[in-house]
């Protein structure tokens, strides 16, 4: 409801003109003096809003108030009282949005449903099929005559017996008169406007008494130019800068014009031709540009207003509805009685797109709503059909936003289309409109030559087509005489459209010369499919009525018989064979023109099967004269193509070039053999049954061309000509087998439709396991598109489901196999060739022989029954005999096995059709002959069938067919018995048991015998490679330890094993530290294969490494961390919302191989087309080698020095170097290495008095840390030195995204990090996959985990000392908080495996001195590892108390020392703090802690094993253990308590007070407030979001998204972050934002916070998965939804339902977690090549 500030000013305004003289007129003089003031703002730029509330106050408003008659508001109330809902949904469809149709109950295809009715409807449950639609389309939801069941949705079930009645009291009489007056002027003022041609004048009635000197430069929409050509047009022409002439352009697209200029005439004039002399620079076409008065520009978008202002008055109320169809339907005396409505469809294709718009959206909620009224439009729209159609063709817009597109609304409701049939004749208006616009491609003969035809304008005429099969979608069940009549004229009318087809685009074989042009070939045949349909449910039609389908068989007859193509040229001769006389005219395929197309003909052979179904044929000779039904010559031209295919098959027409080649293919092809090749075949059937057997086998041999060739002997040595005979007697024979064998058409046996399909499935799935989606492109389709694979599937298949990648096969069931035909006439060469080589290949496996006999065919009707007669004639007799003979004599150029396997299915075939004949009437009444004149002709000179094959039984180039000749023979005596009646039994016994019985027992026993021996054979042999293959490993043991991949790291828990046998401690930290073992490292280089050992000394051995920034651990997703060297990264947050993670395909190279590799690609890659795309060659990406994962550095490798510990000496050592005095030592070193650096120590001295009592009494001097042991720095070479520099720079670059600097003091800091965040990537793979810490990972990563490792303990060593041991002091700062800076930040705001890897691999720096580079010595390591890993363990256990706050409360009495001891602890930490609860469960706080801390412990284990080599325990390398046990074997590993709350008890005096400083920080009384967010432990595992189980739920959530950016509703791309869950709004100008200085689209601005970069994003109305791992680079992946039979639907192409597999979600979760999406980039972008690389940044 129209709602204005002024309501008085509307009522006062409607009443002066409700008490007018002349109502309207009054009411158009308004709309002409306030038009123009609305929409022509004095020069300003136009705001829609401030319009739009100008135009509801001034106009709609008091248009409303003078509609009801008072205030709106309380007239519409009124109004809804005494109306009910529609029951008609009517949502008219926008591009891109998701529709359903159930093809259980939809009429036709065209009947969908919108996303909220299909929720609550009863198709939900039904098969279902999903698209997106075109646009232009609405929801059928409440039309009865649409669905077969469940019409309504339950929002629309109102229980109203009929839909769309027409009540014709739904408004009170002063309501609905004012309506009709009110529609009436505003309808004629809204077409006049939006039809009106004039740009400088109006109307009288419209013109103001001044007009302004202002006119607009309007530029329109066009499908000629890009978006990027109207900018830069507009650019130059209008001085805009880009983003004004981008909102242009867009605008234009949208809405089809926008003014870009307003000013006085002269400048619009120079505005316009400019844009066109601009535009014609780049394209032919000039941009369409008009200048417009403003005053008209005003009206012309005042009408559209009120176009979208009628549609919301109409859906006020069925009555305003009707009233409305009636003023747009009603007759104009002025305009040659044409209704408004019929002059804006006839301007349609002149109207700019969102005029176009406005009007169809009109049409729809208006008179398609009301069954009348939508009768009545649909005979206005058949009257203009043809003109309409003429516009389109010269309209350069889609279809989709043209007036001809509501044909689908209106000729696919059955009722209405038989209505149109009986009163406007639109089958007939619908094929001359057709015949109109192809009348310029008839040529002299009146036959269509497409030869330079225009491929736009004729794809637009194809469309019409549509229309015709929309006509022909429900055929009558009833018929009417009017009905009756009307449809034989317009199969009349479309008989002659197929005239014209009839012999169009002849050929004629080429001699000599190579053909110089290709002839057009693809529009015929476009034709010829979009006529598919049509004639077959024409034919379905005449089958409704046998009066209808009688005279249509006559007139279809006479039209054959008046057409005039490929006539003879030659008079009548007779042709003799063997005392058979055929009296026909000459013809040669090959040196005649000849014709594929033959719809007349074709259609001919459908209409005489429908005859022979339903019985009529019986009446045929009341409708046709016998006499002139000449069969041969009906046969004719269907053998003509036969012919032509078989030819171009023995390659006789290779001269003419590949369009007859692609004929030929689409001739037989699954998209048009059904009334092409199929109909020809069944038209030799029809011949073959009416005509002499031994006349028509002659005629086919004529028509091969072998007539002479089996008449006499006839011979020639040329072996060209000797090839061509060959395959053409092949396809000769084989042709004779469909004839005779393919009976599955229902009419020519008694079949039905289900048993056609069953046989065309098991034949497909003969060849191979097939998906349902191959099944169903090797079937046809229906008009439905269906093809009705459902039904039979079950029956003849069984399904097998896929794994995580694949697809689900369907496998034939082995009763079926009895059905193969290795000749089925729709197998194409290849299919034949893998059908009989997989059924030969199973037969043998099951121990049967090779014979592929000939399946038993059903009985023909008794109108084709004498088709059988073929078999035995004598001509098929001599033919057989002579292509036996010439393999007898071996005359090898004389045949081929494929002839002689097509002779001995013929022969197979006849010896079947007679065993079942004999087998089902007395030998008297059978007829069937053929097994007695297979033994008797020739037989006087041993030359019969029989006596041929006997001798061929034995021929060695036979063996190949030595299983069916045995066959063959065994058949002939099972009908010699069957005649002669002599044991009978027993034959029939042989035959019906199974196939390959009918082998001798002593055959069977042999083959047996030889296959027991074969097998004993085999065991022999591969007995003795496994002996010579042990020898060999023994023999070469060196080798197989230096295996590159497989052997080259051994697994950890080999490693373990060992160390148990050694007696050694499986301890790696402190004094009881295990030894680490000597082990030689030998590599192999997988780029040189030279072999090398990794030494500190020698030439650095890298790893190809990834390094790349992850989110995959982040507790706080959409984060970002700024780079302060105060916090991170020196101090990594406990969220980890940014990690670097380093991995590794473990694949070894020599770093100068490696260099030369590098430099190699970046030469070669720089030339290839969209490399960027695929490497960033400026951040030193490549591909690995070996394995092609992408990669950006390598990681040299290092190897571990073998160390065994001196336990006397450490002991000794542990008595003095306690907690408290490692720690005083430590502040010592510190202090002093301060005081050098700053050159006195005095500023910093009371820092460290807070001290005193934790370290005791007596101060160490500056050196005391050396005291307890040193050792020279480890040296390594240059070779490696420049690796390690290479790889930190890599890691330092990409995880602080900033550019390479070797110097900065963070490369150190970013590879310890780098460390611990890889470690701890992988503890958490391992923990969800619930795999052991040690012993699962696969040797590449653990290789590539050594290597990470001791790349990081090696920083200390390149960077500058000062620097690391600033950054140590800052580290240690925040476990002891006397040494920290007012920047350090507190316990519970610091990831503390971070810390404890950087305070590891750190502290060595502390023992540099100036002259002389040291290092601590092992037992100093060994004292530093464990006291750094207890006080970070116990600061650690502090933050997972602070952060943890949902313990239950005390309830009984504490037991255990553990529980005591937690208690303890919580209390102390309590009084430390005031924001923490005092009555906890201690036992409650210990399971907290020990789940807390176990993700720590399991990383630092990881860490130490990877550092010191020290094998784990075995507990920690099995599933068997408890996680208890593991918990033991975890803190003994460590050296740590398995009770953990011992190291307070053990320590407290110098714990507590660090408690309580750690406590005192202002950070912890924030955190425990709220104030900061904190992170409880363990942390919570990511995953990829819940899916819904069935994907329409997804369409659904897709449906209601709204663009945050954008109102309007044009098509949107919403696509789901899989991360987090977020929608965005994908491919689309209106959510661009600015990411680096660039213009990104939204799924790349939201990867850069969200995922670092990386994304996984799911396009919903694509149903396709995309990757992106930075702007520039992403790929598609298979989404995780599959249908019912096993496979992914990409962009709904299929539209079957789909559910989710939770094997591939958890395969893309995998591809995640350990950080793949980049290397499947990558690999994808190397596969496919693209000429136009996609712009991933806009996604």
């Amino acid at each position: 409801m129209a709602e204005g500030e002024k309501s008085l000013d509307g009522l006062e305004l409607s009443k002066t003109w409700l008490h007018a003289t002349d109502s309207g007129a009054q009411l158009l003089r308004t709309v002409v003096e306030q038009v123009p003031q609305i929409y022509c703002l004095d020069g300003k730029e136009p705001n829609t809003q401030d319009e739009e509330e100008v135009v509801q106050s001034r106009l709609l408003q008091p248009l409303e108030f003078l509609l009801f008659g008072e205030d709106p508001q309380a007239g519409l109330e009124k109004l809804q009282q005494g109306s009910a809902s529609s029951q008609l949904c009517g949502r008219v469809f926008k591009e891109g949005e998701t529709v359903y149709s159930c093809r259980d109950c939809a009429i036709d295809p065209t009947c969908v449903l919108c996303m909220n009715c299909f929720q609550d409807s009863v198709h939900k449950v039904h098969r279902y099929k999903m698209h997106a639609s075109s646009g232009g389309g609405f929801c059928d939801c409440g039309d009865l005559e649409a669905w077969k069941t469940g019409p309504c949705c339950s929002k629309h079930d109102s229980g109203a017996a009929t839909a769309m009645e027409t009540d014709e009291c739904l408004l009170e009489p002063g309501l609905r008169e004012r309506a009709q007056k009110l529609f009436q002027v505003l309808l004629r003022y809204t077409t006049d406007m939006l039809v009106w041609e004039e740009s400088f004048e109006l109307a009288a009635e419209l013109r103001p008494r001044v007009m302004e000197d202002t006119f607009y430069c309007v530029l329109y929409n066009d499908e000629h130019h890009s978006y990027d050509h109207v900018i830069y047009t507009l650019q130059r022409s209008v001085q805009c800068d880009h983003s004004e002439a981008h909102t242009h352009t867009a605008l234009i697209d949208k809405e089809g014009r926008r003014a870009v200029k307003r000013g006085e005439l002269r400048s619009c004039q120079d505005a316009r031709d400019l844009i066109r002399s601009h535009s014609e620079h780049i394209s032919l076409q000039p941009l369409r540009v008009e200048i417009l008065h403003s005053a008209v520009m005003a009206h012309q978008s005042f009408a559209m207003r009120l176009g979208t202002w009628f549609q919301q008055i109409i859906g006020y109320s069925v009555g305003f509805r009707q009233v409305f169809c009636q003023v747009a339907l009603e007759p104009n005396s002025e305009l040659d009685q044409t209704s408004l409505i019929s002059r804006l469809m006839l301007h349609d294709a002149r109207l700019y797109k969102g005029a176009r718009k406005i009007i169809h959206e009109l049409i729809f909620c208006s008179l398609l709503m009301e069954t009348e009224y939508k009768r009545l439009f649909a005979i206005e729209f058949t009257k203009h059909y043809m003109q309409l159609q003429k516009d389109f063709i010269l309209d350069d817009h889609e279809r989709s936003i043209s007036i001809t597109a509501l044909s689908v609304q209106i000729f696919t409701v059955p009722t209405l289309a038989r209505q149109l049939i009986e009163e406007c004749n639109v089958i007939k208006v619908i094929v001359d409109t057709v015949m109109e616009l192809l009348s310029e491609h008839l040529d002299a003969n009146h036959r269509f030559h497409f030869q330079g035809y225009n491929s736009d304008k004729f794809f637009r005429i194809q469309v019409i087509f549509n229309d015709l099969r929309y006509i022909l979608i429900s055929k009558p069940s009833v018929w009417t005489e009017a009905l009756r009549t009307q449809f034989l004229e317009g199969f009349r009318v479309f008989l002659e459209l197929l005239n014209c087809m009839q012999g169009m685009e002849e050929v004629k074989r080429q001699f000599g010369q190579h053909i110089e042009v290709e002839p057009e070939w693809e529009a015929g045949f476009s034709i010829q499919r979009q006529l598919r349909h049509i004639l077959v449910m024409f034919q379905d039609w005449c089958s409704s009525d046998d009066t209808v389908l009688l005279l249509s068989f006559k007139e279809c007859h006479r039209a054959l018989m008046r057409c005039n193509n490929q006539p003879f040229h030659s008079e009548a001769i007779d042709y003799y064979m063997c005392k058979h006389i055929l009296h026909v005219r000459p013809y040669k395929v090959s040196q005649e023109p000849v014709s594929i197309h033959l719809p007349i003909s074709r259609a001919l052979a459908g209409l005489y099967v429908q005859l022979c179904s339903t019985g009529a044929i019986g009446r045929l000779h009341e409708y046709l004269d016998p006499e002139s039904c000449d069969y041969t010559l009906w046969a004719e031209h269907p053998l003509r193509c036969v012919v032509l295919a078989a030819q171009v098959s023995a390659e006789m027409w290779r001269r003419n070039g590949l369009s007859l080649v692609s004929q030929v293919y689409y001739y037989q092809d699954v998209k048009c053999r059904d009334e092409m090749f199929d109909k020809d075949v069944i038209m030799l059937q029809i011949a073959a049954s009416q005509m002499d057997p031994n006349h028509f086998i002659m005629l086919i041999l004529l028509r091969f061309e072998l007539f002479d060739v089996f008449n006499g002997n006839h011979s020639n040595k040329d072996q060209e000509l000797l090839k061509q005979w060959n395959r053409l007697t092949e396809e000769m024979l084989y042709l004779i087998i469909i004839v005779v064998g393919e009976r599955y058409v229902p009419g020519i046996s008694q079949v039905t439709k289900e048993d056609v399909m069953m046989r065309e499935v098991i034949h497909l799935l003969c060849i191979e396991p097939m998906a349902h989606s191959s099944l169903v492109k090797g079937l046809p389709e229906n008009e439905s598109h269906e093809t009705g694979l459902e039904t039979v599937i079950p029956k003849v298949a069984t399904f097998k489901k896929p794994g995580v990648s694949g697809h689900g096969l369907y496998e034939v069931k082995k009763e079926c196999l009895l059905e193969f035909n290795p000749f089925f006439f729709h197998y194409s060469k290849s299919q034949h060739s893998k059908a009989e080589d997989a059924q030969k290949k199973r037969r043998t496996q099951e121990g049967s022989d090779k014979a592929l006999r000939p399946p038993v065919p059903p009985p023909f009707c008794p109108a084709f029954s004498t088709i059988v007669r073929l078999l035995c004639c004598d001509i098929l007799i001599h033919v057989l005999r002579r292509v036996l003979q010439r393999a007898v004599e071996d005359r090898a150029t004389y045949w081929t096995e494929a002839m002689i396997q097509r002779a001995l299915h013929l022969i197979g075939q006849g010896l079947s059709e007679e065993k079942t004949q004999l087998g089902g009437h007395p030998v008297e009444e059978v007829t069937f002959d053929f097994s007695l004149k297979a033994r008797k002709i020739g037989s006087e000179h041993g030359k019969s069938v029989f006596h041929l094959l006997s001798r061929m039984k034995s021929l060695p180039s036979l063996e190949a067919q030595k299983d069916m000749i045995k066959w063959i023979l065994q058949m002939f005596e099972v009908v010699k018995c069957l005649r002669e009646k002599s044991s009978p039994a027993a034959c029939m016994s042989v035959e019906q048991t199974k196939p390959e019985e009918i082998v001798p027992d002593k055959d069977k026993a042999e083959r047996k015998r030889k296959a027991d021996a074969a097998k004993l054979h085999r065991q022999k042999i591969m007995a003795q490679m496994s002996a010579m293959q042990k020898n060999f490993i023994e023999s070469n043991k060196m080798l197989y330890d230096n295996m590159p991949e497989s052997s080259q790291w051994e697994p950890v828990s080999s490693t373990g094993s060992c160390a148990m046998e050694l007696g050694e401690l499986c301890v790696a930290v402190g004094p009881q530290r295990g030894s680490t073992p000597a082990e030689r490292e030998v590599l192999t280089c997988i780029l040189c294969q030279e072999v090398q050992e990794v030494q500190a000394h020698s030439p650095a051995m890298v790893l190809t490494a990834c390094v790349q920034r992850s989110t995959v651990l982040t507790q706080c997703r959409g984060k970002t961390l700024a780079c302060k060297e105060t916090s991170y990264p020196l101090f990594m947050p406990p969220d980890l919302a940014v990690g670097t993670h380093t991995g590794s395909c473990g694949h070894v190279m020599h770093s100068t191989c490696w260099q030369k590799y590098f430099e190699a690609v970046q030469n070669a890659t720089r030339n290839r087309l969209h490399a960027e795309h695929i490497i960033d060659l400026e951040n030193g990406e490549y591909m690995c080698p070996l394995c092609k994962s992408l990669c950006n550095t390598v990681v040299p490798l290092i190897p571990l020095e073998p160390l065994t510990l001196n336990y006397e000496n450490a002991e000794l050592v542990g008595q003095h170097l306690t907690l408290p005095r490692w720690i005083q030592i430590l502040s010592a070193r510190i202090r002093g290495l301060k005081s050098v650096t700053q050159g006195s120590g005095n500023s910093i001295e009371p820092s460290w008095d807070g001290d005193t009592a934790l370290c005791g009494e007596g101060q160490p001097d500056f050196r005391s840390i050396l005291s307890f042991g040193v050792q020279e720095a480890r040296k390594f070479s240059d070779s490696i030195t420049e690796m390690l520099v290479v790889c930190a720079t890599t890691v330092h670059r990409v995880g602080l995204q900033t550019a390479p600097n070797e110097l900065c003091p963070r490369v150190a800091i970013m590879s310890w990090n780098t460390c611990a965040f890889t470690i701890q990537a992988i503890e958490n793979m391992l923990q969800e996959v619930e795999k052991t810490l040690f012993g699962s990972l696969q040797n590449r990563q653990l290789a590539g985990l050594k290597a990470v490792v001791q790349f990081s303990a090696t920083q200390h060593l390149k960077s500058s000392h000062a620097v690391i041991q600033k950054h140590f002091t800052d580290m240690f700062g925040a476990l002891l908080p006397a040494m920290s800076s007012e920047n350090t930040p507190s316990i519970v705001e610091i990831d503390f495996f971070h810390l404890l890897v950087g305070l590891v691999l750190a502290i060595p720096a502390l023992y540099q001195e100036e002259a002389v580079d040291l290092r601590p010595s092992a037992v100093s390591s060994a004292y530093n590892h464990l006291h750094i890993l207890q006080l970070v363990t116990v600061a650690h256990i502090v933050q997972v108390l602070l952060c943890s706050t949902d313990y239950p409360a005390v309830s009984g009495g504490e037991d255990g020392e553990e529980a005591k001891a937690a208690a303890e602890l919580y209390a102390t930490v309590s009084q430390c703090t005031s924001g923490l609860r005092s009555d906890v469960s201690g036992s409650s706080v210990a399971e907290r802690v020990r789940t807390g801390i176990r993700p720590f412990l399991r990383c630092a284990a990881l860490f130490f094993y990877c550092l010191t080599g020290v094998p784990p325990p075995e507990e920690l390398s099995v599933t068997t253990v408890s996680s208890e046990g593991q918990m033991e074997a975890l803190c003994s590993y460590l050296a740590l308590p398995s009770n953990v709350f011992q190291l307070f008890q053990c320590h407290s005096g110098t714990v507590s007070p660090l408690i309580r400083r750690w406590c005192g920080h202002p950070s912890i009384a924030k955190a425990l407030k709220g104030e900061i967010q904190t992170i409880s432990y363990p942390r919570k595992r990511n995953r990829l979001i819940d899916l819904p189980e069935d994907y329409s739920a997804l369409l659904n959530q897709a449906s209601h998204f709204q663009c945050p950016n954008s109102m309007d509703d044009e098509r949107k791309h919403p696509t789901l972050c899989l991360f987090c869950g977020t929608i965005l709004c994908s491919q689309s100008t209106c959510c661009q934002s600015q990411l680096d200085g660039e213009d990104v689209g939204a799924c790349t601005a939201h990867a850069a916070t969200c995922g670092a970069g990386v994304g996984m994003f799911l396009r919903i109305r694509e149903c396709e998965i995309v990757l992106m791992a930075s702007k520039t680079r992403g790929c598609t992946f298979p989404a995780p939804y599959l249908d019912d039979y096993g496979e992914t639907d990409p962009q709904l192409g299929r539209g079957n339902p789909l559910h989710l597999c939770p094997e591939r979600y958890q395969k893309l979760h995998q591809l995640w977690q350990q950080h793949c999406i980049l290397e499947e980039i990558a690999r994808s972008l190397e596969v496919v090549h693209v000429m136009f690389a996609f712009e991933w940044q806009m996604l």
